[in-house]
C-alpha cells in the first residue's frame, strides 16, 4: 500500500512540475509581436458596427532589467499599414508599463486591426506581456475584452 502512495504521490509531483515547467516563457532578447486589435465588432442580425476604443498596452515583466519598444505599428483589417505609434524608440524600466489608444471615433483599422510591436534588450530577459483592451458603449449595450500578443519572430 505504501509503494501504490508513493508511486501515486511522484506520478502527481512529475506532472505538477511539468505543468509549471512548460508554462515558463524562455528569456529572449528581442521579438517582434502580433497583437490582435477591434476598432469596432459587429452585432446583432444586420451586422451593426460597435464602435471600440482600443488600449494597447506593453508590460516589461523582467523585474531588474529595462527594455526597449523599438516599434508600434497599427494595420487595417486587409493588412494595410495605417500608421506608427512611436518615432523613435522608448524605453521601458524593469516592471513598468507603456500605452497606446485608439479612440473609439477612430475605425480606421476595422475589425481585423492589429498592431505589430518589436522590442529589444542588452541581455535575455522576461518577454513582455503585450495586449489590447477594446471597450465600447452604445445604448444600455455595454462590451469589453481583451487579446493577448503571439510572437511572429
Amino acid at each position: 500500500m505504501a509503494a501504490i502512495i508513493r508511486t501515486i504521490t511522484a506520478a502527481a509531483l512529475i506532472l505538477l512540475f511539468s505543468t509549471a515547467i512548460s508554462y515558463a516563457r524562455p528569456h529572449s532578447q528581442g521579438q517582434t509581436i502580433y497583437v490582435p486589435a477591434y476598432s469596432h465588432i459587429y452585432f446583432g442580425n444586420k451586422e451593426r458596427p460597435l464602435l471600440l476604443s482600443v488600449t494597447l498596452s506593453i508590460r516589461n515583466i523582467d523585474p531588474q532589467n529595462k527594455m526597449t519598444v523599438t516599434a508600434v505599428e497599427y494595420y487595417k483589417t486587409e493588412g494595410a499599414f495605417v500608421r506608427h505609434f512611436i518615432e523613435q524608440p522608448v524605453e521601458v524600466p524593469p516592471l513598468g508599463s507603456i500605452r497606446y489608444v485608439v479612440n473609439e471615433s477612430d475605425n480606421t483599422g476595422g475589425s481585423g486591426a492589429n498592431f505589430i510591436v518589436k522590442w529589444q534588450a542588452e541581455t535575455k530577459i522576461n518577454p513582455p506581456i503585450t495586449e489590447t483592451v477594446m471597450i465600447g458603449t452604445q445604448s444600455q449595450l455595454g462590451i469589453s475584452f481583451s487579446s493577448r500578443g503571439e510572437v511572429i519572430e
